[in-house]
């Protein structure tokens, strides 16, 4: 993969109200506006139940890693806890660097995973390049979190983030829980496994797509904002880039 030609971009559009009322006028609109975000709550606690709920599915597989620690099993990665949530980032053999996507997620890693420990979370980052390319651009964009290569297993195509050679030859790979056109060999995803006392390895629950979301504090806070994302319709995250790249 090479290296994109990146220029910096500020937007600097205007944006009007709705309309401009007083305080007291405001402030029906507001509470009104609170009931709704109380619903969105309650509605997001329902579905994370619900994701708590799901069947799991027991792992037979050995997969072993490649990472700082040496090498590693499934089960090793765990470190001592019982919960592992695994995000899958776009960095194939051969890439100059990291998808600008998922560096963007990737941000945000390790204020979250200061915590995560404490509520039982082992957190690591899975990529199919060796480990001396993930290490050299872990380096470059000066991240803490644990940074593991799959690179030789079947880790990424079981979990439907890469697109096997077949795929490609075809165009067409199962991703997001349905068949789609091959758009990159690399895609990004999120999985979470639990690991019970006799050490047996579990597969809970998987998401890909938008459905990552929900780990992108930036998007939370620019969904505040009366411009809200303003992103390009046609090709959301173009606007993204790499920390060091803006």
């Amino acid at each position: 993969m090479k290296t994109e030609t990146l220029e910096p971009k500020t937007d600097k559009s205007e944006v009007n109200p709705s309309k401009v009322v007083s305080e007291a006028e405001w402030l029906v609109a507001r509470r009104d506006l609170l009931t709704r975000e109380k619903e969105l709550t309650r509605l997001r606690d329902e579905v994370s139940r619900h994701r708590r709920e799901l069947p799991w599915v027991k792992v037979d597989k050995e997969y072993v890693f490649d990472g700082p620690n040496g090498k590693e099993t499934l089960a090793d990665l765990f470190d001592g806890r019982s919960q592992l949530i695994v995000y899958h980032f776009m960095l194939g053999p051969g890439w100059d660097e990291g998808c600008k996507s998922c560096s963007y997620l990737a941000d945000h890693f390790d204020g979250a995973n200061w915590h995560l420990p404490h509520r039982d979370v082992t957190f690591v980052v899975v990529s199919r390049a060796p480990l001396s390319e993930i290490e050299r651009f872990r380096k470059r964009m000066a991240w803490r979190f644990k940074w593991v290569s799959s690179h030789g297993s079947d880790f990424n195509f079981d979990y439907h983030v890469s697109a096997t050679k077949d795929e490609q030859t075809k165009g067409k790979m199962y991703y997001n829980y349905s068949t789609q056109e091959v758009i990159s060999d690399e895609l990004p995803g999120l999985s979470v496994f639990y690991k019970d006392e006799n050490g047996d390895v579990f597969h809970t629950y998987s998401t890909y797509a938008r459905g990552l979301d929900i780990l992108v504090g930036a998007y939370n806070f620019l969904d505040l904002a009366p411009k809200g994302r303003n992103e390009n319709p046609d090709a959301t995250m173009d606007w993204v880039r790499r920390h060091d790249e803006y």
